[in-house]
């Protein structure tokens, strides 16, 4: 199993660099990072099935509003610096992961009690 403290520091991560070049909205930020904050609220209430069941929520509701943000706002290609193909690849990457990070959550919900 995984813990919650590496899939929030990767998520983290991935969320800087992402957010490195302006190109996106704050909403990807505010997003991603409120999810976080959620996240270490599941970290700190070990016992709290509402902690981890909101983290879960919000990390599948992240998925489709990076979908839409990554898709709505991805640079022309003869835009695209190093730096906003680093960005860009950042934030797919951390979308790729998501689910897999989803998997692991739903595995602490269950372990926590939850049906």
């Amino acid at each position: 199993s995984v813990s919650p403290q590496a899939i929030i520091l990767v998520h983290w991560l991935l969320t800087i660099w992402g957010c490195m070049n302006y190109f996106f909205p704050a909403s990807y930020a505010w997003g991603n990072f409120s999810v976080l904050a959620v996240g270490i609220w599941a970290i700190v209430q070990r016992d709290s099935l509402d902690a981890i069941m909101m983290f879960l929520t919000g990390l599948l509701l992240t998925v489709l509003t990076d979908i839409i943000h990554i898709s709505v706002f991805y640079p022309q290609n003869n835009y695209l610096t190093d730096l906003k193909r680093f960005s860009v690849g950042m934030a797919i990457l951390s979308l790729l992961l998501k689910p897999v990070s989803c998997y692991f959550v739903y595995q602490m919900y269950r372990e926590r009690g939850g049906e």
